[in-house]
């Protein structure tokens, strides 16, 4: 399985947040705002932070949120929001972050696999610092090697 499609609804540039959990409800609505979740989604996101912690600050910058797949989910969707200030989760190490991946997943299965997609895009270091600069929904989907010749 590959990433999911990223449609410019899914792209959010240099949001402004007040905190994490705003960053976080803003992927929500982009998800929702691309037919992959239904509304209520991004709440779902923000309940698994404070039930499990800032396991989800996957990287230095940047944040990988998601929930169980459930009766919220329409579809497999990625959404990419960058932030116009970094923000902070808690997490010891990693941040504060200025890069926000939404995931949403129809099974459990294709959660681990899309997990395993992203950590590949992400296994050079320099894409968070590039995603984070970027200006353009074209320059995002790039950057995630979701372009039309990746």
């Amino acid at each position: 399985m590959a990433l999911p499609p990223l449609p410019d609804e899914a792209i959010v540039i240099a949001a402004e947040v007040g905190d994490w959990r705003s960053a976080v409800h803003v992927a929500g609505a982009a998800l929702v705002d691309s037919g992959a979740a239904r509304e209520g989604y991004g709440d779902e996101m923000v309940r698994m932070i404070d039930e499990h912690g800032p396991y989800v600050v996957i990287a230095p910058g940047l944040v990988l949120a998601h929930a169980r797949p459930g009766d919220r989910v329409v579809r497999d969707g990625l959404a990419v929001v960058t932030l116009a200030e970094p923000v902070p989760f808690g997490h010891p190490h990693n941040d504060p972050v200025t890069v926000v991946l939404g995931l949403a997943v129809e099974s459990v299965g294709g959660h681990l696999e899309s997990i395993a997609d992203l950590a590949n895009v992400f296994n050079d270091a320099s894409v968070i610092p590039a995603l984070a600069a970027a200006t353009t929904p074209d320059q995002i989907r790039a950057l995630m090697g979701l372009t039309e010749d990746a």
